[in-house]
């Protein structure tokens, strides 16, 4: 399982590993300036808690990076079942917040499952297009399987009720789909049963997501309502010009305007203070992050690696994509976190523990050629 050779060391991807680092390091001192006007003297500061899972993160990339890649594999549709019955036990032994029953208490944390899964779920899916490998483009039938993968997951996430997530599962499957290649016929086939369901998908929405979709379109509408998150994001991201207003002097965040300015609004907060400039560098790195991934897939010695980076790199991207296109409001606000520099302890861990998985892949393109 875990076998040590001096290769993995002479060849570790530090740009990979510095890359991350830096973002997150960003993440905790943007994470500090969020949580300055929410500190509670009687808890543990947010930034305090934050590298805490930072370190965790870094300990799970250690193992995810060790273990080789391969042996995760054959053991994916074991790691997903055990993800399935986390999911499970979260309508048991879980418990609510906000609405929402999310979260697993672990010892002094919580946990949230779902977060686990987007990267089980990339695993279970890699092993099947792996081992199903038909050297032509996929039809629709031959995606049932790899269907059911998701589609469980995906309804329990929405019970919960937690869109965001369902709809990264959903995205991440034709991502990787897409990637193995999918028959013309059946794309435009999927794409007519797509806009034929979609009054079906409204309906069975809540009643506060569909008002989040029409406050996309027209936030004026109940700007003291379901208007005031995007509204008041849209509000920092502008204030903050050129240069931005400096560290720890951004009005709509230390004013408290800004709601869950520590985790799915981050981004404002950071633009609000940086400015344009710094969200152009942010979005730079986040770049550069992904376009590793990207030459990973390429330079990976099997099916497999090259199918686990690229689910994992897309992973990232939309994660990315929609979060920050949310806080400019030209998305739906759907609660997804900025990879890295959302606060959030799941989402941290998971996202290291993909990145030790990256680097794995990465460095045993010279171990599997010799």
């Amino acid at each position: 399982m875990i076998k040590l050779d001096r290769r993995l060391i002479l060849n570790f991807d530090w740009t990979l590993f510095i890359l991350v680092l830096v973002i997150s390091g960003v993440g905790l001192l943007n994470i500090y300036s969020a949580g300055f006007s929410l500190t509670d003297f009687r808890q543990t500061p947010l930034y305090i808690r934050q590298i805490q899972w930072i370190l965790i993160g870094v300990a799970g990339m250690a193992v995810a990076f060790l273990v080789d890649y391969r042996f995760l594999s054959r053991h994916a549709y074991i790691i997903y079942g055990i993800s399935i019955a986390l999911l499970l036990l979260v309508f048991t032994t879980g418990y609510a917040t906000r609405g929402s029953q999310r979260w697993i208490a672990v010892g002094g944390f919580t946990f949230q499952p779902s977060e686990l899964v987007k990267l089980t779920i990339i695993l279970a899916l890699a092993k099947y297009f792996d081992r199903s490998q038909s050297g032509r483009n996929y039809r629709l039938r031959e995606l049932l399987i790899p269907s059911l993968i998701v589609l469980i997951p995906f309804t329990l996430i929405l019970k919960q009720p937690d869109l965001g997530t369902g709809l990264i599962l959903i995205i991440l499957f034709f991502s990787i789909v897409f990637f193995v290649g999918l028959d013309w016929r059946s794309l435009l086939l999927a794409a007519a049963g797509g806009l034929t369901l979609t009054p079906i998908g409204w309906h069975l929405l809540k009643d506060y997501q569909k008002e989040r979709i029409m406050t996309f379109f027209s936030p004026e509408r109940d700007p003291l309502g379901s208007g005031y998150h995007i509204i008041q994001s849209m509000i920092a991201v502008g204030s903050g010009g050129i240069f931005g207003k400096g560290f720890l002097k951004g009005s709509q965040t230390q004013l408290k305007f800004l709601p869950e300015q520590q985790t799915d609004f981050v981004f404002s907060v950071f633009a609000e203070e940086w400015g344009f400039l710094g969200g152009v560098i942010l979005m730079v790195m986040f770049f550069l992050l992904i376009l590793w991934g990207l030459k990973i897939v390429l330079h990976s010695k099997d099916y497999l690696g090259a199918l686990v980076a690229f689910g994992i790199t897309m992973l990232i991207f939309w994660e990315v994509f929609i979060n920050i296109g949310m806080v400019l409001g030209i998305l739906p606000v759907v609660g997804i976190p900025l990879p890295f520099l959302s606060y959030g302890g799941s989402s941290m861990v998971v996202l290291m523990t993909a990145i030790g998985l990256l680097m794995n892949i990465s460095v045993r393109r010279f171990i599997l050629q010799s």
